[in-house]
C-alpha cells in the first residue's frame, strides 16, 4: 500500500482521472475541481487510505440507452475523488 500511495503514483492517478474527464458523481464535484480539493485534503485522504478507513461515496446511477429501442443499461458513476483511489487507478504527473 505504501508503494501505491507514493506521490508519483498518486499524481499518475490524478492525471488519469483528469485525462478521462467524465461526469461528476453524487457529490457534484467536477474533474476541474479535483486538484484544489486534493491539495487541501491530501493528508487526511492519505491517512484514511493507509489505515484502511477510507470509505468511497455512493455512486450516481444513470441509465444509458442501448441500441435496442426502449432498453437501457445502468451505469454507476463514482465521485472524482474516489476515481483517484488506488482501487480505481493503477498508475501518469501533477504535483499533489
Amino acid at each position: 500500500m505504501e508503494k501505491i500511495l507514493e506521490r508519483d503514483n498518486m499524481n499518475l492517478a490524478y492525471l488519469r482521472v483528469k485525462r478521462n474527464k467524465g461526469a461528476g458523481g453524487m457529490d457534484g464535484m467536477q474533474v476541474d475541481e479535483l486538484l484544489p480539493y486534493l491539495k487541501d485534503h491530501k493528508d487526511e485522504l492519505l491517512q484514511q487510505l493507509k489505515r484502511g478507513k477510507y470509505k468511497p461515496n455512493p455512486v450516481r446511477r444513470v441509465e444509458i440507452p442501448k441500441e435496442e429501442r426502449g432498453k437501457f443499461r445502468k451505469l454507476g458513476i463514482p465521485t472524482v475523488v474516489d476515481r483517484v483511489h488506488p482501487s480505481h487507478s493503477a498508475g501518469t504527473d501533477a504535483n499533489l
